[in-house]
């Protein structure tokens, strides 16, 4: 047996992206579970991009 359908097959994903991603914001910008500002998702992705080149332009030059 499959669970009730909300709204329609079409808008539930959407409905379901849209509060994870205002969750995400809210937890991320709300003073009491601030984050220090290494922590936050974008400098860690800018972390990760800057490795991730470092380490290709390191397996170019062999």
């Amino acid at each position: 047996m499959s669970p009730p359908v909300l709204l329609s097959r079409g808008i539930d994903p959407l409905l379901g992206v849209f509060t994870g991603c205002l969750a995400y914001y809210l937890n991320e910008t709300n003073p009491r579970t601030a984050l220090p500002p290494d922590q936050h998702l974008t400098t860690l992705v800018q972390w990760k991009w800057t490795k991730w080149k470092h380490e290709r332009e390191e397996r170019l030059r062999s």
